[in-house]
């Protein structure tokens, strides 16, 4: 089995194999998820203590809080956008 790693900003990673779904925090069941996960103890916020924008779901159960938006995150699952920024070399 191949593993593909996904960035869901600030340098973490996650396996694109666990993610079931990648949402919005806007909506009130949303909140209610992030509620009892928090709860549970099945909640890694990886925000770095800025706005949550994504929420990533897996299928472990927990979920995942990220500061980059949804569109983001889906279009690195998809293979769209680099996992992580590409570093430029200067030659001199």
């Amino acid at each position: 089995m191949d593993i593909k790693l996904i960035n869901i900003g600030f340098g973490n990673i996650v396996s694109a194999n666990r993610i079931i779904a990648i949402v919005s925090p806007e909506s009130a069941p949303i909140k209610r998820i992030i509620t009892e996960a928090r709860d549970r103890g099945m909640l890694v916020d990886a925000t770095y203590g800025r706005r949550t924008r994504a929420v990533v779901i897996t299928d472990s159960d927990h979920v995942i809080l990220s500061a980059v938006q949804p569109e983001t995150v889906a279009h690195r699952l998809g293979g769209k956008e680099p996992a992580s920024p590409a570093i430029e070399e200067t030659g001199e």
